[in-house]
């Protein structure tokens, strides 16, 4: 038997494959485990099969060991499989359903990552939970030391120049063995202070060597974190045909409910990355606050935008809009131009 086409389920040890042969009938169903999946395979598909994975955890790395072996390989993100999967969801089913869904002409897929930047991504997941750490051992300060009438304002730089003087002062009413638990959840702060700041330099230097990070850097309201985190989760920027499916990618489109010829939109769709487009929208926010001082076709927009409706609208329409424009510099390597912008 000649197999065509494979859909693998990936799991932590076993692994469960689903093959059809040119008449599209199905010829191979089996459950691999882990250390022997990759043998199972050469032994039973030949080089230029293409073999379907849903983009999960992991998959990336089987990509590129399946690649490396002469297979093409296609990622499909999960909710573009679920509409496949036939009766109750079980593994064979949702190997049989990849295996489905890779076979339509229409379908979109996902394009495998390098190392280099699942490296860059490992960066930013790491700083990003170094620094909910760092969010919750701070508001643990706020609620033991409200108990004993000791309070600071909201952002943590009050916060940072409080605790000092807490422990330094004798006749706050703070007993001994709580000054112990409040010095050992400050040196915890200052800990994860150091780890952001050697994370956040780790970031720079990508942003200052990466080609594709520097020409973002251009744009306004991306800096090296933006600007690597673009390369990081998109990478081949030509997977996406216009600017508008990058944007959609992210979640920064309206979400549609249109029927009988009558279109109807509603909010932004918040689908895709959650983390870049937090980062998108934030740098808007800032390129908002200055905009009403400046006198170019870009600030005017989006100022227009800003008085006409709410702030919120006007900085989602210019990360929307700066999405677009890195997907142009990105699939074509040119530099930033405002004039079109």
């Amino acid at each position: 038997m000649k197999l065509i086409r494979v859909g693998v389920d990936l799991a932590k040890n076993v692994f469960q494959v689903h093959g059809v042969d040119q008449s599209e009938k199905a010829v191979w169903w089996s459950k691999l485990v882990r250390a022997d999946w990759i043998k199972a395979l050469l032994a039973q598909i030949e080089p230029g099969c293409e073999i379907g994975m849903e983009a999960c955890s992991g998959a990336h790395h089987w990509a590129r060991v399946l690649q490396a072996h002469g297979y093409r390989v296609k990622l499909i993100a999960p909710q573009f499989v679920k509409p496949y999967v036939k009766s109750n969801k079980n593994d064979a089913n949702d190997a049989e359903a990849i295996c489905e869904a890779m076979s339509r002409p229409s379908m979109r897929f996902v394009t495998v990552k390098t190392v280099a930047q699942q490296d860059i991504q490992a960066v930013h997941r790491v700083r990003t939970s170094l620094v909910d750490q760092r969010k919750a051992t701070a508001n643990q300060i706020r609620g033991l030391t409200s108990e004993y009438g000791l309070t600071a304002p909201k952002e943590l730089v009050h916060l940072r120049a409080a605790i000092p003087r807490w422990l330094e002062d004798l006749d706050n009413g703070l007993s001994e063995r709580f000054r112990r638990l409040l010095r050992g959840l400050w040196e915890d702060i200052l800990a994860l202070d150091r780890r952001v700041t050697e994370l956040e330099r780790e970031i720079e230097e990508i942003g200052r060597h990466d080609p594709v990070a520097v020409r973002l850097q251009q744009l306004r309201g991306i800096g090296p974190i933006t600007a690597t985190a673009l390369v990081a989760t998109i990478g081949d920027a030509s997977q996406f045909a216009s600017g508008r499916q990058m944007a959609a990618s992210v979640g920064l489109t309206p979400r549609q409910n249109s029927s009988g010829g009558k279109e109807r939109l509603l909010g932004i769709s918040k689908k895709g990355d959650t983390y870049l487009r937090c980062l998108l929208i934030h740098g808007a926010r800032a390129v908002l606050r200055t905009a009403q001082a400046k006198t170019d076709r870009l600030s005017t927009w989006v100022t227009r935008i800003a008085i006409t409706r709410h702030p919120n609208i006007a900085a989602v329409a210019l990360a929307n809009k700066t999405a677009r424009i890195a997907w142009a510099m990105m699939s074509r390597g040119t530099d930033y131009h405002p004039e079109p912008a």
